[in-house]
């Protein structure tokens, strides 16, 4: 299988060397060319052009984009409709907001372009090693890249939760319960860092994360962050909304779920930009150990 691949940033750049790893052929493009090269050192194929990614794909092209959801979606696929051909498959692997994933799939459909809307998660780990998947599109597309989303996920890592729209909205969703998470670790741990005890931090996550109820990855990262700042003292507690947060929120009222914790956690992020607390360098630092997102320091 070939697939050519559309944004080389910290997601995409991992997502093509799990590609290699996994003998899928991959061709890479990339807006400033100096990713491409950096890719082409990796041993992946570069293009530097979209006429030159798509005349180097075979047919039906099979084109993924890992772009920064909006317009920049929609500024790429009108770029590509000149250069493909009825039948290619236009793969929307970034943070699309459902609703404009619905629009783009009537768009193209008109066009005789297969879209698909991939909801991805796991981190910049998991598209290097091993992703969380959730595929929206027809049966009869979900054939053709199932092998592909299978290679590139960890096992029982994948899932086609149906018609297209679906996959961006299980991926809202599932941030939506990462904002709450979020929230309740670090709110427990502002609790322990003002507590009357003199609690190693770094060591309260370690033994939080081997055999109790809220063992799991986040606990992992933030030991992870602990063990190289112990108290966080040089990030801010800055922690702003990617997005998916309001949009899971906005769903919740358009549907009348009382999502009481997303909400209070997406209140927070906007309060973070606000004041400095030690919940918001915690939220901050999780989300840099497991997303590579920008933390905002002292310095």
């Amino acid at each position: 299988m070939k697939v050519g691949l559309i944004g080389l940033g910290k997601m995409g750049y991992n997502l093509a060397l799990n590609m290699r790893d996994n003998h899928i052929d991959v061709v890479a493009y990339n807006r400033s060319i100096e990713k491409v090269k950096e890719i082409e050192k990796e041993g992946v194929l570069g293009a530097y052009s979209l006429t030159e990614l798509v005349e180097k794909l075979p047919k039906p092209r099979i084109i993924w984009l890992m772009i920064p959801a909006g317009d920049p979606v929609d500024e790429m696929i009108d770029k590509l409709l000149p250069l493909i051909e009825q039948d290619d498959i236009i793969i929307d692997g970034g943070n699309s907001h459902y609703k404009d994933t619905l629009r783009r799939k009537e768009f193209l459909k008109d066009k005789g372009i297969n879209f698909v809307d991939i909801g991805t998660s796991g981190g910049i780990n998991g598209a290097r090693y091993g992703a969380c998947m959730m595929i929206g599109c027809s049966d009869d597309i979900f054939s053709i890249i199932e092998p592909l989303v299978k290679a590139l996920c960890v096992p029982n890592g994948y899932l086609h939760t149906g018609t297209n729209g679906s996959g961006h909205y299980a991926k809202m969703v599932h941030n939506g319960i990462e904002y709450g998470m979020l929230q309740a670790i670090a709110e427990g741990f502002e609790i322990l860092e003002k507590a009357p005890f003199s609690f190693d931090l770094e060591q309260v996550a370690r033994v939080y994360n081997h055999g109790s109820v809220i063992r799991g990855w986040l606990m992992e990262l933030l030991q992870n962050a602990l063990s190289k700042d112990p108290k966080l003292e040089n990030i801010l507690g800055v922690v702003h909304s990617s997005g998916e947060g309001l949009w899971t929120v906005q769903e919740a009222l358009e549907l009348r779920v009382p999502a009481q914790v997303i909400t209070t956690s997406l209140f927070t992020r906007y309060r973070s930009e606000q004041t400095d607390t030690f919940t918001g360098k915690v939220i901050a630092a999780l989300r840099n150990e497991f997303g590579g997102h920008k933390v905002e320091t002292k310095e």
